[in-house]
Order: structure tokens, then sequence, then C-alpha cells
């Protein structure tokens, strides 16, 4: 079985929460659970996937304690690893920077010959525009607590059963 970790920013809980029901659905894993803040670059090297939490701030940032561990990023070689990501998002009160967090993490993780998995359609979203997309598909799992909080389970339950293929 592959390692996994579930590694997420959360300066709210909204996406601690995420990662943490991400983490239920894959128990039978056994995937570890850690807050970026507390993660040096070398971890990333460590399990055969990660599983990238992200909330978007302000006007389509990085949630502060990625925006910290940002640099670091591109200098890792992970070739052989695979990647996903969710995040989450205020498609009311920003529709133009919709989880852009996730398409900002994508550029970056992209230079560090990782594989990406987690892909998920703009179907039920309402948004106007996120740097998130890519070939008119979200890079991972979009997720908006502040407005559709009562879609965040089975989001997240069909985003894991998606991955699942690729886990063993």
């Amino acid at each position: 079985m592959k390692s996994i970790a579930i590694i997420y920013g959360s300066s709210t809980g909204n996406t601690k929460h995420a990662a943490q029901l991400v983490a239920e659905k894959l128990a039978g894993y056994s995937p570890v659970l850690k807050d970026i803040a507390d993660v040096s670059s070398e971890e990333l090297l460590e399990p055969d996937i990660l599983i990238l939490g992200c909330p978007t701030w302000s006007i389509g940032e990085l949630q502060d304690d990625w925006d910290t561990f940002f640099p670091q990023i591109s200098k890792l070689d992970l070739t052989g690893k695979t990647v996903a990501f969710f995040g989450q998002g205020d498609a009311e009160g920003y529709p133009d920077t919709f989880v852009d967090a996730l398409g900002i993490l994508y550029d970056e993780f992209a230079k560090t010959g990782c594989t990406f998995i987690g892909e998920v359609s703009t179907e039920g979203y309402t948004f106007d525009d996120s740097q998130a997309l890519r070939n008119g598909v979200f890079v991972g799992l979009p997720l908006d607590e502040d407005n559709e909080s009562d879609k965040t389970d089975k989001r997240i339950e069909a985003w894991v059963n998606s991955l699942k293929q690729y886990l063993d």
C-alpha cells in the first residue's frame, strides 16, 4: 500500500476540518495528517501520495502558512510522487478568484516532477473565474464552506472515491 500524507493550511479551521474528513474517508490507508505550518520540505519527500489542502484568502491569495512554505516548493524533486489538491473558496464573495490558491500551488508543484490526480468538473459550481482551472476542470476539489457547507461531505466522499484507484 502506498503511503499518504494529508497536509493542509488552515486559518479559520474550515480546511483543517475538510482535511480531517478526507483522512476519515481514507482511514483504511492510514494517512498521516499534518498542518503545513509544522512541516519541513523534506517531509514532502517521504510519502508516495501527497493530498494538499489550501484555502484561498482575500483576492486570490494563499493561506499564510502555505505562503510562507511556497518558496520551498519549486526546489523539491517529487519525481515519482502523486499529488492531489483540495481547498476552500468563497464563490459568492470572490467569484473571480474562486479557489485560486489551488491553481497557484498546482503551477508551483508542476515544477517538481510530480504527477497530479483529483481533477474535478465545474458542474455544480457557480463562480466567474478561477486560476484553478486547467482544460475546463478544477485541478483539485473546490469546497465552499461559507456558502455551500451542505455539499462538503458529498463532495469530499465523491472525490476521495475517485482517488482510491491511485492509492493501491
